[in-house]
């Protein structure tokens, strides 16, 4: 760990005993649910509830650095969000740009390396230029592997790993007489060279994954709050750890 736990967790609150935090997950995904509703019982603009969380996002990141975990990937669009309103998704790919070009000075010295998981085929200009500067920037890291998911679905992902899988067989008859391993189609997904999650965290109170990783996710741990995303902070990330460190974990064993 980078910095004593003492240090990240300053001022606890009562009944979180950051000492007792000894099992941390590798990779731990997020689902930043609730900006909108956030927003609404605060009775401002939807997008004020986007940029609020990018605040929380900020402090999940350097909390996780500090705690050497090794990869975070969080759910930043959905394939499906493109169906919200043009003012509210142009909004989101503004404040995307400008986060990820605020914060990459920030990030590269952290020694952190981006990665962003989906099809930028169909991201603003602006947008899939600031995620791949960020991602040439940052390739030589060696510190948190971070990964937007934007543009991301996990059926949409499945379906690209198929047909690019179909088209390698179409080159090379010779493949369809092997067996295609699960580590095979895993090299085939956005999230190739990863570890699979260890711990999904989704915030908001909504218990659904909403197309977040299929694949990747069919042994993690899932921990749902009931808190929005702008109000996530580092001692709620503590208590989704806490809980975390409790499971028994079996993998489909006894």
């Amino acid at each position: 760990m980078a910095s004593s736990l003492e240090e990240i967790f300053p001022n606890c609150p009562d009944g979180l005993d950051y000492k007792s935090l000894e099992i941390l997950p590798e990779h731990v995904a997020v689902i930043m649910d609730g900006n909108g509703r956030w927003a609404k019982a605060k009775g401002v603009p939807r997008i004020k509830g986007h940029s609020a969380g990018v605040s929380s996002f900020k402090e999940i990141v350097r909390v996780a650095g500090e705690l050497g975990i090794g990869y975070l990937s969080v759910y930043a669009f959905s394939t499906e969000n493109w169906k919200r309103s043009k003012e509210e998704v142009e909004g989101i790919m503004r404040l995307a740009v400008k986060a990820v070009k605020n914060e990459l000075e920030e990030l590269h010295s952290n020694n952190v390396k981006v990665r962003m998981l989906g099809d930028k085929s169909r991201l603003p200009k602006a947008t899939r230029a600031a995620f791949e500067e960020a991602e040439e920037t940052t390739k030589n890291n060696s510190g948190l592997h971070l990964q937007y998911a934007v543009n991301y679905g996990g059926r949409d992902e499945i379906l690209r790993a198929v047909k690019e899988y179909a088209n390698k067989c179409s080159v090379n008859p010779a493949l369809l007489e092997e067996d295609l391993s699960e580590e095979g189609f895993s090299d085939l997904l956005y999230t190739h060279g990863m570890p699979d999650p260890d711990l999904l965290i989704r915030t908001s109170g909504e218990f659904r994954i909403s197309n977040f990783l299929l694949w990747q996710i069919a042994y993690s741990e899932i921990y749902v709050t009931d808190t929005l995303w702008p109000d996530f902070d580092r001692y709620e990330y503590l208590r989704a750890l806490l809980d975390f460190q409790s499971r028994d974990r079996r993998f489909g064993g006894r």
